[in-house]
């Protein structure tokens, strides 16, 4: 079956709808990504328009495929201890001044496929010995968080693990397993995912956080959205707080809650 490519025009629906949806604002320089993600789909439902998997995802009878299809488009990739000096000022600056009998909460806030909640607790699991804490990763994308839950990756996702964290936290595979990992079950135990739309209310029951993670993920939004979701996770930080952003990204006339403590490292006023 032959597919027709994807128009300008096909192209504008699926921009605005995915805006709306998520806050993710696709340049033009992104048609070729939605097409190459949204062919199989075609394909799949014996399509041969981009037009009519749009009308297939608006229709009523559609809520499933309109989830795979913002599974498709707002996935992207990461890896473990990303943007390492992050996890060293966690690690070295945040954790020794915590106050004895308090839980340490943090929000990976746009977790994607989990590695960074897993690089999060690997640092709090081999610090905080004594202190209780959690971790709640979330993400819009159901499909990457299954990922983030079975805790399983490939071996190449691992290159950056300090060998000691890859020997004390992760599992090797053997056999049909070969080439891959399991992120150690008590690891696992210790956090939570969850699906939260950061441009829509948030839960009522999240509680406060010490540190807030929003990685990479604001590149994608424009200036009024990138203000409404800090603005809505500003409340979730507890004062005094750590707000992360990627070193790509700034907290510049975006809000004057915070003052900049290390290169992409915010604190709460």
């Amino acid at each position: 079956m032959s597919l027709n490519h994807l128009k300008d025009s096909e192209f504008n629906q699926f921009k605005t709808w995915l805006y709306d949806a998520s806050g993710i604002n696709l340049s033009p320089a992104k048609k070729m990504l939605v097409e190459g993600r949204l062919t199989k789909r075609l394909r799949h439902h014996n399509l041969h328009s981009f037009g009519d998997y749009f009308k297939l995802i608006m229709s009523d009878k559609a809520s499933a495929e309109l989830q795979i299809a913002i599974d498709l488009l707002t996935t992207n990739e990461t890896y473990f201890f990303r943007e390492p000096k992050h996890f060293e000022f966690l690690r070295d600056t945040i954790l020794p001044g915590l106050t004895p009998g308090k839980t340490f909460r943090v929000w990976s806030a746009a977790c994607s496929s989990g590695e960074e909640v897993y690089t999060i607790a690997m640092v709090l699991a081999d610090k905080l010995v004594s202190t209780q804490w959690e971790i709640l990763g979330s993400d819009l994308s159901t499909h990457v968080l299954s990922m983030a839950r079975n805790g399983h990756y490939s071996m190449n996702r691992a290159r950056h693990i300090p060998p000691d964290f890859l020997r004390r936290f992760c599992m090797k595979g053997i056999g049909r397993q070969e080439g891959t990992m399991l992120i150690d079950r008590q690891l696992q135990q210790k956090v939570r995912f969850s699906q939260i739309n950061l441009i829509a209310p948030l839960p009522g029951d999240l509680g406060e956080f010490d540190v807030i993670f929003l990685r990479n993920v604001m590149i994608y939004f424009d200036l009024e959205t990138k203000r409404k979701v800090v603005s809505r996770l500003l409340p979730k930080l507890k004062p005094g707080g750590y707000f992360f952003v990627s070193h790509s990204e700034s907290l510049n006339g975006i809000s004057e809650a915070f003052k900049l403590i290390s290169p992409s490292v915010y604190q709460k006023l």
